[in-house]
């Protein structure tokens, strides 16, 4: 994994953006977690749905690092 000063912009800017979808994410589900507690069923689809959202936007980080190694 590269270091943040050996970033370019873009990438800069891109790794922000996939932090603050997972933000984002994290600050949807800590709203949503008092009515799905209440049902099982509720709480394992919004638990689920979190941990899904957050893995793709890091499977489409890892990604895009992968393909700035294979450029050089």
């Amino acid at each position: 994994m590269r270091h943040w000063s050996k970033f370019s912009r873009s990438a800069k800017i891109k790794t922000a953006g996939y932090l603050i979808s997972v933000v984002s994410v994290v600050l949807l589900a800590i709203v949503s977690w008092k009515n799905a507690q209440k049902d099982p069923v509720l709480a394992v689809c919004l638990f689920g749905g979190a941990m899904t959202s957050m893995l793709g936007m890091g499977l489409r980080w890892w990604s895009y690092e992968i393909e700035e190694g294979e450029k050089k």
